[in-house]
């Protein structure tokens, strides 16, 4: 059975870091991507940044890339999301999934993923 767990939310000054976390366990991630997405009140979930378990390729939103960095580590079955210089508007629950292939969408699309987290709340103040 697939877990995937995420920590490392919190409240934040703007301008300040987080570093989150996501614990993968059940299965074997080689073959797999793992990505970070975050859905605001109100809005509708939205792709952050993805990385494949094996090669390590990364992609990013957009709008995040320069200030979000996402990684894994394969010995712990980890997988990272570094978030600096944060904004107000970062204030989301991001959560951590997994897919076993990518579709034809690409790793941005949120049906491609097999299995979700619950979730981490992240607040960014002004």
């Amino acid at each position: 059975q697939v877990q995937l767990v995420e920590s490392g939310g919190g409240l934040v000054q703007a301008g300040g870091s987080l570093r989150l976390s996501c614990a993968a366990s059940g299965r074997t991630f080689s073959s797999y991507t793992m990505g970070w997405f975050r859905q605001a009140p109100g809005k509708e979930r939205e792709f952050v940044a993805a990385i494949r378990w094996s090669g390590g390729s990364t992609y990013y939103a957009n709008s995040l890339k320069g200030r979000f960095t996402i990684s894994r580590d394969s010995a712990k079955n980890t997988v990272a999301l570094q978030m600096n210089s944060l904004k107000p508007e970062d204030t989301a629950v991001y959560y951590c999934a997994a897919a076993r292939a990518i579709g034809y969408y690409g790793p941005s699309e949120y049906s491609s993923y097999d299995y979700w987290g619950q979730g981490t709340q992240v607040t960014v103040s002004s």
